[in-house]
């Protein structure tokens, strides 16, 4: 079987055979096997999890290139009136431990739950359901803030 052993950046790479079209859940991974839109079975195996993030490339031992697509899957996003709602949203994302992305525009977006839209909504905040990629924020000690440079150091502050 074919193996795909490491990630590359977007943009590190020129052309993919195929693509392998993941939603957000099955994009943390470390070994499994996938298919890819040519319909070929392949066994990706890193040496530690992480997640896939779309538009990266999965080298396979070949030299070929399998192209991660975020696959579409149930959202909410929300929408509202000022910088200050939205952070009170957040808060109350968060204080829940859900994954959010925040989007370009500045809203949020969730995976849909019909709980967390119902209580987003009591608090004054509209909700748009649909089908879309969903890749929220990693986190203070992801890999992704780590290669944008912020560290924690004991506890005290940070580098920026």
């Amino acid at each position: 079987m074919r193996r795909a052993t490491k990630v590359l950046a977007p943009g590190a790479w020129r052309e993919s055979i195929a693509t392998v079209s993941l939603t957000y859940d099955d994009r943390y991974r470390r070994r499994t096997r996938l298919t890819d839109t040519a319909g070929n079975d392949f066994l990706l195996d890193l040496e530690k999890p992480r997640v896939l993030q779309h538009g990266e490339g999965l080298a396979l031992e070949d030299g070929e290139i399998v192209a991660v697509v975020a696959a579409d899957e149930p959202v909410a996003d929300i929408h509202t009136h000022s910088v200050a709602e939205t952070a009170r949203m957040a808060w109350h994302i968060g204080n829940r431990h859900i994954p959010v992305q925040v989007l370009k525009d500045g809203s949020l977006r969730i995976r849909d739950d019909h709980v967390l839209v119902e209580m987003i909504e009591g608090l004054g905040a509209h909700v748009h359901r649909g089908m879309a990629p969903f890749s929220p924020e990693g986190g203070a000690y992801s890999e992704e803030a780590k290669a944008h440079g912020h560290r924690h150091h004991d506890g005290h502050g940070h580098d920026h």
